[in-house]
C-alpha cells in the first residue's frame, strides 16, 4: 500500500518558485481601460507571481484599486538629458529582478526602457527590437486596441479570460439625490483636443429633448470640463452638473444606474461602456471607431468629420436604450 506521506514512494513535487513580473501601461485613461482584459489575463496566468505595474502618475490611484497588481510604480519619465534620473530609474528597474516584462505600451519610450536594462535583461513581450516575445504580425489588419494587446500576450503563452470583471470599480452616489430616470452625459474631453467636443448648443438641445420625455440629463467630467458643462447648463437649466465631483468609481456607479450614456470620445466613456451601460459615443474625424471603440455589451457610435455637423435630433434617435 503506497505511503501517503511519501507520495507512493515518489519524490514530492518541487514547487515552482514565484517570479516578479512587470507590466508597462503608461496611459492615457482610455488606453488604461482598454488594457483591462489583458491585465486580467496576465494576473490569472501569473497567479502565484508578484506583478508590478509601471504607469503614469495620474493613474496610480486608479490602478492601486485594481485587483490585478501587487505593486504600482509611477513612471518617472526622465527627460532626455536628465542623466541622474535615468540612472536612478535603471537601478529601480534592475532592483525588481523581473523574469518577464509585458510591454503593453509598445512605444519608443517603452522600447528605450528595454535597452536601458542592458545585458541579462528579462523576457520581454512587446515590440522592442531583439525582445524574446515579439508582438505578432497583424498583417495590416486594423484591429481594436484590446484585441491587439490580447494577441500580444497570447504570443507569450497568456490565454484570454474574457471580459474584465469590474465589480471592484464602484462608488457611493447616494449624496447626489438623482431621479430614478436619467441619462448620463460626458461632454468633456482633453483640453488639447477641442475637435473631439460636441458643441454645447447641441448638448443643450439633447437635454431639452430628454426633458420632454420626463428624463433628466446628468453631466459628469473633471473640474477642467466645468466651463463646458456650465455653458450647456446655461442653455438648458434642467441639466444637473456634477463636473469635478466624481471619481472614477462613482462614474461607474452612475453609469450602472443610468438609462443610457451619451458622450464624446474621452476616457470616462470607456468606463461607462465596460460596466454595461448602453453607451453612445460621438466621434470626430480623428477617432477610428474600429480601433478605439469602447468595450461593452451595448455600445454604438456616430461619427462626423466635424462634430458640429452632428445634430441633436440624430443623437437623440440613436440613444441605445428605450427612453
Amino acid at each position: 500500500m503506497p505511503d501517503p506521506i511519501s507520495n507512493g514512494g515518489k519524490p514530492p513535487p518541487v514547487p515552482v518558485p514565484a517570479s516578479n513580473i512587470l507590466v508597462i501601461k503608461l496611459g492615457a485613461l482610455g488606453d488604461i481601460i482598454l488594457a483591462m482584459e489583458a491585465f486580467q489575463a496576465i494576473r490569472k496566468h501569473h497567479s502565484n507571481d508578484t506583478i508590478t505595474l509601471l504607469t503614469r502618475s495620474p493613474f496610480v490611484s486608479l490602478t492601486e484599486k485594481m485587483p490585478w497588481f501587487d505593486v504600482i510604480w509611477a513612471d518617472p519619465a526622465p527627460k532626455l538629458l536628465q542623466v541622474p534620473k535615468w540612472l536612478a530609474f535603471r537601478r529601480q528597474l534592475r532592483s525588481g529582478y523581473f523574469s518577464r516584462v509585458y510591454d503593453l505600451q509598445c512605444n519608443d519610450r517603452a522600447e528605450f526602457y528595454f535597452k536601458l536594462l542592458g545585458p541579462g535583461r528579462p523576457e520581454w513581450c512587446g515590440v522592442a527590437r531583439g525582445c524574446s516575445h515579439p508582438r505578432p504580425d497583424f498583417g495590416g489588419a486594423n484591429l481594436p486596441v484590446t484585441e491587439r494587446l490580447l494577441r500580444l500576450i497570447a504570443a507569450a503563452g497568456v490565454p484570454r479570460t474574457g471580459a474584465a470583471d469590474l465589480s471592484w470599480l464602484d462608488g457611493d452616489v447616494s449624496n447626489y439625490k438623482l431621479p430614478a430616470r436619467y441619462v448620463l452625459l460626458v461632454p468633456g474631453c482633453a483640453p488639447q483636443h477641442p475637435y473631439k467636443r460636441w458643441p454645447a448648443q447641441h448638448f443643450a438641445g439633447l437635454v431639452e429633448k430628454l426633458a420632454a420625455r420626463g428624463i433628466t440629463a446628468v453631466a459628469i467630467g473633471t473640474a477642467v470640463d466645468n466651463d463646458a458643462i456650465s455653458e450647456i447648463q446655461a442653455l438648458a437649466p434642467g441639466l444637473i452638473n456634477l463636473a469635478g465631483r466624481t471619481e472614477l468609481g462613482q462614474v461607474a456607479a452612475l453609469a450602472r444606474r443610468a438609462i443610457a450614456v451619451v458622450g464624446n470620445d474621452t476616457g470616462p466613456i470607456h468606463v461607462t461602456a465596460m460596466v454595461g451601460a448602453p453607451t453612445l459615443v460621438l466621434m470626430s474625424r480623428v477617432t477610428d471607431p474600429v480601433r478605439m471603440l469602447p468595450r461593452g455589451p451595448e455600445v454604438s457610435w456616430l461619427k462626423r468629420h466635424a462634430l458640429a455637423d452632428l445634430t441633436c435630433e440624430e443623437v437623440f434617435a440613436a440613444i441605445p436604450a428605450r427612453i
